[in-house]
């Protein structure tokens, strides 16, 4: 019987550098006829702050026409923008909800 040469694989490691995912904004925009306790319902509901801090922003967008809900992946970012502009419509307001790179 004779001996068969074996040759060994050798594997070697390639470092990987995996940037984390890029962030978005998701911003309410204002506007003159969505009434500002609708504003902090939806603070609220679909971005889980306390009354407080909805005020906070729910003033921002009053004052200064636009406020930052958070920042999320895109399809995070999709989705809330999707869920607020779909309730607002429910509750005929033109609340508008936007998305954009950080």
């Amino acid at each position: 019987m004779s001996v068969q040469n074996q040759q060994e694989a050798v594997l070697e490691t390639e470092a990987v550098h995996l940037e984390p995912p890029r962030l978005y904004k998701v911003l309410l925009l204002n506007d003159d006829y969505t009434p500002m306790d609708f504003v902090i319902h939806v603070l609220q509901r679909f971005f889980a702050m306390n009354r407080e801090r909805a005020t906070e922003i729910m003033l921002k967008v009053h004052r200064e026409g636009r406020g930052l809900c958070g920042l999320f992946s895109r399809d995070v970012a999709a989705t809330k923008v999707g869920q607020v502009s779909d309730f607002a419509r429910r509750h005929q307001h033109p609340l508008a909800c936007v998305m954009e790179k950080n």
